[in-house]
């Protein structure tokens, strides 16, 4: 009866693998997203950029106004 020999560096490195692949995956459920989450979060971000830019105010001359506004609705003197 004879012993199995054992090459200890390559058991130590195997059980090193193990643990570095239950953490990458604790660490996976912990922090990661779903792709869904990942499109939804994508999607309200474009809504937002959208509804942003709608409300933006552009220089005109030495005031600032609205898109869509004309240089007459900013002007003090047409003003009755």
């Amino acid at each position: 009866m004879t012993a199995e020999i054992i090459n200890l560096n390559k058991v130590r490195k195997a059980k090193e693998r193990a643990e570095k692949e239950r953490l990458a995956e604790e660490n996976r459920i912990r922090h990661g997203r779903t792709k869904a989450e990942r499109e939804q979060q994508d999607a309200q971000r474009t809504i937002d950029e959208a509804h942003l830019e709608g409300s933006r105010r552009e220089v005109a001359g030495d005031g600032y106004k609205r898109s869509g506004e004309t240089e007459e609705d900013l002007d003090p003197g047409s003003v009755s």
